[in-house]
């Protein structure tokens, strides 16, 4: 069994931005994010993780990076999948469900087109899914 290492990352540093932003990759997300469900049931938590990025691509000048439909999707992904485990821990979490870390494209890919997750709207507003997923991993 490989270990796995948790990402440096806590909601205290991401909410004052005070976080390596160069550190702060797609797994730091999916962390920070589970931290969040942690502490809070789903629409605090989406509220609370969505103003954090917000915040802190805002103070890197990256607003146009921020995407709603993709945050509140996998807000919703990773406490389905949080819900469905017997023991909760970030390791076993990591371990079983590597896809959403290590294929994030083909998740999104398997629920959303590429030319709905391009538009404007979604980008600044949750949208539902306009594919239907033929399983869920």
């Amino acid at each position: 069994m490989n270990a796995v290492a948790t990402p440096s990352v806590s909601i205290e540093a991401l909410e004052s931005v005070s976080i390596d932003a160069e550190s702060f990759n797609h797994e730091s997300h999916v962390y920070a994010a589970w931290l969040y469900l942690e502490q809070w049931q789903l629409t605090e938590a989406t509220r609370r993780f969505s103003a954090a990025i917000r915040k802190l691509t805002k103070q890197l000048g990256a607003e146009s990076k921020y995407h709603e439909t993709i945050t509140c999707f996998y807000m919703q992904l990773i406490n389905q999948r949080r819900s469905a485990m017997q023991q909760r821990s970030w390791r076993i979490f990591r371990q079983d469900n590597t896809d959403l870390i290590e294929n994030a494209g083909t998740v999104l890919n398997r629920y959303y087109s590429k030319e709905l997750l391009a538009s404007d709207l979604a980008r600044k507003h949750f949208l539902l899914p306009d594919k239907l997923s033929s399983s869920e991993s």
